[in-house]
């Protein structure tokens, strides 16, 4: 089962139709403002974005990383965003005004289903990223996150193939998504390197066993997240 998207096939035909152009962000852009009723959404067709809630003290949450085919911006009806997006890699995404979408929306109610499944996925992985903060050891959130991208980016990004992909994330990432600090999470990978399980060097993460690597996670097989299924 592949992770769902917005961008195949029909979808693709479709939001040709709504988009007003594209935008183009090298690493460290942001996309969209926390606080700020967002005229547009935008549809992430290629690189990494990382959604996150900054704190008044400056301290930052990563909520999310968003992929290829995810949604960037789409919130309630006249309600600003929650969360601001940043690029980590150069970044295209196209743009939809918000008013164009709900009138595609209200034309065709599958658009509008493929969207709701789409926000309904991210709902629950938000559910299961809080378990992690809330319960699972720092080392079974290390694991969690490294697989959960692992079989993410090798959906998403069709030249990703065999035991690697490409990982722009930092240690202050993976810490500010996890709640641990920069040194806590240095341990926790050196951990999993020490045991055979992964390689992480250049922006390159290697998961030498994936088994072993779901098992650190304390993830089991019949979990039902489509977003963890081998491809």
């Amino acid at each position: 089962m592949r992770e769902a998207s917005l961008c195949r096939g029909a979808d693709l035909a479709l939001l040709e139709t709504l988009r007003v152009g594209e935008r183009i962000l090298s690493p460290g852009m942001d996309l969209a403002f926390q606080g700020v009723n967002c005229a547009n959404i935008y549809v992430v067709l290629d690189g990494w974005v990382c959604l996150y809630e900054l704190m008044e003290d400056g301290r930052r949450q990563i909520l999310q990383f968003a992929l290829p085919g995810d949604v960037v911006g789409f919130r309630g009806d006249g309600e600003p965003l929650t969360y601001s997006a940043q690029s980590l890699t150069a970044v295209a995404a196209c743009v939809i005004p918000w008013g164009r979408f709900l009138k595609a929306a209200h034309r065709n109610p599958e658009l509008a289903l493929r969207l709701s499944g789409l926000m309904a996925r991210d709902g629950a992985m938000a559910y299961v990223h809080l378990t992690s903060v809330g319960r699972r050891t720092a080392l079974e959130r290390v694991a969690y996150l490294l697989l959960e991208l692992f079989y993410r980016a090798r959906t998403r990004f069709p030249v990703t193939r065999g035991d690697s992909i490409a990982l722009p994330l930092t240690q202050s990432h993976i810490g500010d998504a996890l709640g641990l600090t920069p040194v806590h999470t240095n341990r926790m990978l050196r951990e999993l390197r020490e045991a055979g399980i992964i390689e992480l060097s250049q922006r390159t993460l290697r998961v030498i066993n994936p088994d072993r690597l779901a098992s650190a996670a304390g993830f089991e097989q019949d979990a039902g997240l489509p977003w963890l299924r081998p491809v």
